[in-house]
């Protein structure tokens, strides 16, 4: 999360940790076992996209990262993302180890940013 507050120079996410109360009235059809199991964003017409797709979805609206998105588009690219996706997300834990980001790759600050609250309602 960390990484992806620095790469949205736009702003144009809120990311909302697993942990936070809220999360449950965004999206009260995940149950706390598929969010843990793979990073989720909800767009603003209510659809879910999920892991490999999240990150296709999100990489198309941070400049850095559109070239990664584009890559996603290709013919059969996101089936390969999802399994490869999942291999890591199953595995998490050890890669974390291995590469040593145990605190959540804490060597990265959290960034500072104007956050707009997607839990109030629109005037």
């Amino acid at each position: 999360m960390k990484l992806l507050t620095w790469m949205d120079w736009l702003n144009i996410t809120t990311l909302v940790p697993l942990s936070d109360p809220r999360v449950q009235s965004m999206a009260p059809q995940l149950k706390r076992e598929e969010l843990m199991a793979a990073i989720h964003c909800l767009d603003k017409n209510g659809r879910i996209h999920r892991g490999a797709r999240c990150i296709r979805f999100v990489s198309l609206r941070m400049p850095l990262l559109v070239p990664l998105a584009l890559f996603l588009w290709l013919p059969g690219v996101i089936w390969f993302a999802e399994k490869i996706y999942q291999w890591v997300s199953a595995n998490r834990q050890f890669l974390s180890k291995l590469f040593g980001c145990g605190d959540a790759c804490s060597i990265l600050p959290q960034r500072q940013r104007e956050q707009k609250d997607v839990f109030k309602e629109n005037p």
